[in-house]
């Protein structure tokens, strides 16, 4: 019992971190930070993703009133010329809005902030780009969230019981396949078409990590079950499956996602 209250407790604290770097690194969560005007920190979150229910509001709070910005920005993958607008004050926050775009639309933008003397601040070195997705409900996006969590849970718990040479290597095989194909190709797809109205997006019609990163796994562990069947190596094979899925859950979510190309709409 000991020994197996220690493989979990290393598998849960292994799939936490790794879902913590994935967040740190992901193209769609916000960019956190802070810049001094005049010998004061200023805060700021700039939102990476948004839904297409409204236009996306950033707002920069306690600033001083002689404290002024505009923001730049365009559709990404576009011919636009580059917009350029005064942020508006309320109070002591100034506010920046960008216009809603349909799914899978992305804006590029950056922020600058000026005081009194008219020296520019830049928020981020490089403009940020914020991608537009329809709102998903609540009984797909839970549930997604949780079978995910929990099979990248027992494929690294799996991992551990091959390494360990323990005995139920098969059964977290099983388990940790019918979890993942849950909530990677029932609900993941069902995320897909209320975000960006498309089932699939990774190979053979598209380039969406997200998707393709799921079906490598799937593979993976497809091929662990089946030499099992076949009274094969199943240990060596879900020691592989294991480390490809933490492997490939370390790659950002959202990466090479779905995306509009203005250039090509606008050119129709």
């Amino acid at each position: 019992m000991k020994k197996t209250a220690i493989l979990w407790i290393l598998a849960i604290l292994i799939t936490i971190s790794s879902l913590l770097y994935q967040r740190l690194t992901g193209p769609s969560y916000p960019v956190h930070g802070g810049i001094e005007i005049r010998d004061k920190k200023v805060d700021f979150t700039l939102p990476r993703s948004h839904e297409t229910t409204a236009d996306a509001k950033i707002e920069i709070e306690n600033l001083d009133e002689n404290i002024s910005g505009e923001i730049q920005w365009k559709r990404y993958k576009s011919h636009d010329t580059l917009i350029a607008e005064p942020l508006q004050r309320d109070g002591h926050k100034l506010i920046a809005t960008l216009p809603r775009q349909p799914m899978a639309g992305k804006i590029i933008y950056q922020i600058t902030l000026m005081d009194e003397s008219g020296t520019k601040y830049n928020l981020t070195d490089k403009p940020i780009i914020i991608r537009f997705h329809g709102p998903v409900p609540g009984f797909i996006l839970v549930p997604h969230i949780f079978f995910m969590f929990a099979g990248m849970l027992l494929a690294v718990r799996a991992g551990f019981e091959a390494l360990a040479r323990r005995k139920r290597i098969y059964s977290f095989a099983i388990w940790t396949t019918a979890i993942l194909f849950v909530g990677g190709i029932i609900l993941g797809p069902l995320m897909q078409k209320y975000a960006f109205d498309t089932y699939w997006a990774g190979w053979p019609l598209g380039h969406d990590l997200t998707d393709n990163k799921t079906m490598a796994v799937l593979i993976f562990w497809a091929i662990a079950l089946w030499r099992g069947s076949k009274g094969g190596r199943v240990r060596l094979w879900v020691i592989i499956a294991s480390a490809v899925t933490l492997l490939v859950f370390l790659i950002p979510h959202s990466l090479l996602g779905s995306e509009i190309d203005y250039t090509k709409i606008d050119q129709g």
